[in-house]
């Protein structure tokens, strides 16, 4: 920091980013002077941009879904019109945008008089000194809870044409006939069906395949119903695009095209460290872009400031980056009492249709870490609430060793994975052995656990 640099103000605390971040500050907090700089919306990307708004759209579709696919079961009925304009009010009007003016609100608002906030971006000038806006701050502790934000590939960035990320989709003023997605992870798939069933024609361009990660036997399932339902062009990525009158057509590596309405870039994130001059405050960045903190939190090479959520850690989700926030809440209130960042055995869903969820090792990530491996899948058209749904394609899948009882890995593809899988994170959690699990306890028939217990039931010892 220049010798002439005139700090205007300074602080126990300042807090770089309103997702996870802003819930630090407690009542244990009230006797610190702190600083809150948020320069876009409050309430972060989960809240504006990402888990909630999504969801908020996943469930109108899942019915749409349902109608369409409800003849299996002995009924006509259809989704006669999509109010596009009626949803995206519901969930941005009417909830969504009041909740974030609201944070905003109190935290600027008497009931929190030891807080400011900034709303400018914050850029390090020196060791835990920003500079947001005309202001110059300084603390004793920083936290950066910065996030991250949408990845546009080069070639796409610099054509020119309109690009939609999840920033911006959720809130078109029409609902598209037709939408090309680029990319095959959380967002793409997401919003795939979010569309799809809505009555948008949708196409997707993935480069490496749909939900790679996955474990094998689930990203297969994936990759084959995905291909029934939507236009999918797996292997391809886009060398060029332009915008007419008809819209926007990309074209493919292989000279195939694709004209749609809407295009959508959902290739993945990128922390926001990279833009806040970081070195000038010594603060040391991972080779992938993340700040680098220790187990702690905290940074590794700047005394009095911690990370947390995207911006440092290495899971992007919100359940993460909350759990990351109670611990660097304790840490900051009990330095003597360091606890360790909670990264084990963190679960994930996704809400396209049907839901995937997973924890733990896949069946290859298992074995080539030498576990004596038993697994089964068990399909959920094998149980009664299975056979109640006419469901033909879901399964559970789950990895478990030999040797010890323990489970090392779940995963689900299918109706209510998201929620089915909570017993396994807690089988986990706990560090209970599977043979224990799958016999002393009820499992109520016919409901769709049945699954799960059969699973259990099927690992071989």
């Amino acid at each position: 920091m220049s010798a002439d640099l005139k700090v205007d103000k300074h602080y126990d605390l300042i807090i770089i980013g309103t997702g996870s971040g802003n819930s630090i500050p407690g009542p244990e907090f009230d006797d610190k002077s702190i600083a809150i700089v948020e320069k876009g919306t409050f309430g972060g990307t989960c809240l504006n941009v990402g888990c909630i708004p999504t969801k908020m759209f996943v469930h109108p579709a899942d019915i749409a879904l349902a109608a369409r696919e409800s003849g299996q079961l002995g009924l006509s009925s259809q989704v006669y019109r999509v109010d596009w304009p009626a949803i995206v009010s519901r969930i941005f009007d009417q909830r969504i945008d009041l909740i974030a003016e609201g944070g905003e609100a109190y935290r600027r608002g008497p009931e929190t008089p030891n807080i400011d906030v900034y709303d400018q971006h914050a850029r390090f000038v020196g060791e835990r000194t920003i500079r947001t806006g005309d202001s110059v701050i300084s603390a004793d502790q920083v936290v950066i809870a910065a996030g991250s934000r949408p990845m546009i590939p080069e070639q796409i960035a610099e054509s020119g044409v309109t690009v939609h990320t999840n920033e911006t989709i959720m809130r078109l003023e029409q609902q598209p006939q037709s939408i090309v997605i680029v990319g095959g992870g959380f967002i793409a798939m997401e919003f795939a069906h979010v569309f799809d069933a809505l009555g948008t024609k949708v196409h997707i361009v993935s480069r490496s395949g749909l939900m790679r990660l996955l474990d094998a036997d689930i990203c297969a399932r994936v990759n084959e119903d995905s291909a029934k339902r939507y236009d999918v062009r797996v292997g391809r990525t886009v060398a060029s695009a332009v915008e007419d009158h008809r819209g926007i057509t990309v074209t493919l590596d292989d000279g195939a095209t694709i004209t749609a309405d809407v295009l959508l870039v959902a290739t993945g994130r990128i922390p926001n460290g990279d833009q806040m001059d970081l070195d000038k405050g010594g603060i040391e960045m991972t080779d992938d872009g993340r700040v680098a903190v220790d187990e702690f939190g905290r940074s590794t090479s700047a005394e009095g400031v911690w990370a947390l959520g995207d911006v440092s850690s290495p899971f992007m989700l919100k359940h993460v980056a909350n759990a990351e926030m109670r611990t660097v809440r304790h840490n900051l209130l009990h330095p003597e009492d360091l606890q360790k960042l909670p990264h084990d055995h963190v679960p994930s869903a996704v809400f396209t249709n049907p839901q995937i969820a997973t924890v733990g090792m896949t069946e290859r990530q298992a074995r080539q870490a030498g576990h004596n491996v038993t697994v089964k899948i068990q399909r959920y058209g094998d149980v009664a609430y299975g056979w109640a749904m006419e469901d033909t394609t879901g399964i559970c899948k789950l990895i478990a060793d030999k040797d010890t009882g323990k489970l090392l890995g779940a995963h689900y593809y299918g109706p209510q994975a998201s929620t089915l899988i909570q017993q396994l994170i807690t089988v986990m959690a706990f560090d209970l052995d599977v043979r224990d699990v799958a016999t002393k306890q009820y499992w109520i028939h016919p409901a769709l656990p049945e699954v799960t217990e059969n699973a259990l039931l099927g690992l071989e010892f």
